[in-house]
């Protein structure tokens, strides 16, 4: 009987992230005092800067009219206050087992296979490259996207306790560190490695909670997830994640920056996120083709089905993909 993917297959995240939250505080302060940072709303008059047609844009009276219109907008913001120049943030990562098991597989034979083939990888490769990477990613405050642009200076702290009492690293500056890279030798990075490699192979428990000093500048604005709206009828034209009054971050968003980790795909210049296609929304592009059959699914089937493993590179991505979980099943229409 000719082997073939199982219609329905899936697999849990292995790296459970939380959300972020936002406080502030000033750095200068003999006595620090922490405090939430809030959503607040304006209303300003901006400009018309969007680019106009042809007939309007070369004729100076329809311009004019143009430019007189009000383009009146409400929008949330966040910014620290006037007397705190330091963002700070916290979230969490549980880490757990990976053993190639799905959590949901309508095929016992594909199944069977799939676990073996894992199980090879597991034996063979190990999760120490990816336990690496996914270190350095939290090491380097990927996860604050445009907060570390603007940020001075950022300091990352890990423990094994949300109240911060055992911390297992300590980065002094999160911005020195490559975003590009992933063979830095940094004792955090190591210490952080270690953890997420043991969470992954199932030998402990293993919670991290990472919290990020950053230093941003009296009252300067800082840059939480902002929300998608479908309704059309909104009334403000910018709306910020917020959650019992705490500004925060989408835990979608920082796993998207934790799996950035995949410079195995073609012609590759820089890390993306592990994704089945290579996507990168901000780019408008996939840079992994099923035409190239560099993508997920051409790897793992080939793989699975046909015990054609891949390079070690794109064994480590494959991988990468189950660990971020998602569903996976072949059609039964096809």
């Amino acid at each position: 009987m000719t082997l073939k993917t199982a219609t329905v297959l899936a697999f849990d995240r292995s790296l459970g992230i939380s959300d972020a939250f936002f406080w502030q505080l000033d750095s200068s302060s003999a006595i620090p005092q922490i405090k939430p940072l809030t959503i607040d709303t304006k209303s300003v008059r901006g400009t018309i800067s969007n680019r106009l047609k042809a007939a309007i844009a070369n004729d100076p009276v329809k311009l004019d009219a143009e430019i007189e219109k009000s383009n009146l907008q409400t929008v949330d913001v966040a910014a620290l206050d006037h007397d705190c120049d330091t963002l700070i943030v916290k979230w969490s990562c549980k880490v757990l087992p990976f053993s190639g098991k799905p959590s949901v597989c309508n095929d016992q034979a594909y199944q069977a296979k799939l676990q073996s083939v894992v199980e090879g990888y597991l034996a063979g490769q190990g999760v120490a490259e990816l336990s690496r990477r996914y270190a350095a990613n939290i090491a380097n405050a990927r996860w604050l996207w445009r907060n570390r642009l603007g940020a001075e200076t950022i300091k990352l702290t890990v423990s094994l306790n949300a109240d911060g009492s055992k911390p297992i690293a300590e980065i002094a500056d999160a911005k020195a560190l490559d975003l590009t890279k992933f063979d830095e030798t940094n004792s955090g990075i190591d210490l952080l490695t270690e953890q997420i490699e043991a969470g992954l192979k199932g030998q402990s428990f293993v919670m991290l909670y990472v919290k990020a000093d950053v230093k941003m500048g009296y009252g300067q604005e800082v840059y939480p997830s902002q929300e998608l709206i479908l309704d059309t009828g909104k009334d403000k034209s910018k709306v910020l994640y917020q959650k019992s009054g705490f500004a925060g971050m989408h835990s979608q968003k920082l796993g998207n920056a934790i799996r950035t980790i995949d410079t195995w795909y073609p012609d590759a210049e820089f890390p993306i996120a592990a994704e089945p296609y290579g996507a990168v929304t901000t780019l408008g592009t996939a840079f992994r083709q099923p035409k190239q059959k560099q993508d997920f699914y051409s790897l793992f089937d080939n793989w699975v089905l046909n015990d054609a493993a891949p390079d070690e590179g794109q064994q480590h991505y494959v991988m990468a993909v189950l660990i971020r979980g998602g569903v996976f099943g072949a059609s039964g229409k096809e």
